[in-house]
């Protein structure tokens, strides 16, 4: 089949190799419009758009994708299918209906379960066990459309969302592509999804990335994880902000008040409502990540300071 493949980050990669890969036809990548990046903030090509150009495909970045001249690009195309992984823009109800097979989403959860932006990290923090990827047709709803085919995927006791993103990214590539081929030969038909089970991710913001040290370890613990790398977990120390590696919880410890700061001479505990959490990495505001331990020596922590204090 005639695909066009529509993706922007990095987790979008892994899918449009295994499209270039299979017996279909990729005819042409729809990505975002190259972006400001980095610390000199200079205009960078999409990481999809990258790998497309290497691969001599044909790429379109439309400010919007029912810009006229896409949309004008798009028919001359004619493409069977349109598969997406995270393309980042929403599309027009026309350029849907375009294709004969519609527009083939891979999302990074089981449906109906976590429709929206941000569905890993919504799943860690939520403290999920178990997570997967989805295949389904795009329609007007959020993330609403039947679906074609599920992988799961078990969640680790120290998963990051950026791991578990990137494991989910590669795997979901072959549910992808294994879709594609099922819709090309008439195998494969879109079920409906159930009513049942229905649950919101939205993007995650700065505010959900904040720390509340009167909670519990488990509670810090998943928040963090499920916010690493973007928009990264932080709190307040001295009325300025303090970016939060991953945590873990010391069941062993004795006891602290919440957010109250343990320094000895390689580890940095923090109290919370249940046992205090060993910080591994911090940021400090407007410097470089580095070992809690070193930056604990540098700040000089006196007895009594704690975190979370603005």
């Amino acid at each position: 089949m005639r695909v066009l493949f529509a993706g922007t980050p990095e987790v979008a990669v892994p899918s449009l190799r295994a499209l270039l890969a299979s017996p279909h036809e990729v005819i042409g990548v729809l990505t975002r419009p190259d972006a400001r990046a980095g610390r000199g903030r200079r205009l960078a090509p999409s990481p999809v758009r990258t790998v497309a150009e290497e691969a001599g495909i044909e790429v379109l970045t439309p400010a919007k994708p029912g810009d006229p001249d896409f949309r004008a690009r798009f028919a001359e195309l004619a493409p069977d299918v349109c598969a997406v992984v995270a393309y980042g823009a929403i599309l027009p109800a026309d350029l849907l209906a375009g294709p004969p097979h519609g527009w083939v989403n891979l999302h990074f959860s089981l449906l109906p379960a976590w429709r929206g932006a941000a569905p890993v990290q919504w799943a860690l923090m939520s403290g999920d066990e178990m997570t997967g990827a989805s295949t389904f047709q795009i329609e007007r709803g959020l993330d609403t459309g039947p679906v074609y085919g599920v992988m799961t995927e078990t969640i680790r006791p120290r998963d990051t969302a950026g791991e578990l993103l990137g494991r989910l990214a590669e795997a979901g590539a072959g549910l992808l592509a294994a879709t594609v081929d099922g819709i090309a030969t008439g195998e494969l038909t879109a079920v409906p999804q159930p009513t049942e089970g229905v649950s919101q991710a939205p993007k995650v913001t700065v505010d959900d990335a904040r720390v509340d040290f009167a909670t519990s370890a488990m509670v810090i613990d998943r928040v963090i994880r499920g916010c690493t790398p973007a928009p990264g977990g932080w709190t307040t120390f001295r009325s300025q902000r303090l970016g939060l590696g991953p945590v873990e919880p010391v069941p062993e410890a004795e006891a602290l008040a919440p957010g109250l700061l343990r320094v000895a001479k390689h580890e940095v505990l923090v109290g919370t409502t249940t046992v205090p959490v060993r910080l591994t990495t911090v940021r400090p505001h407007g410097k470089k990540e580095l070992a809690a331990a070193d930056w604990a020596r540098g700040a000089r922590i006196e007895p009594g300071e704690v975190l979370g204090d603005a």
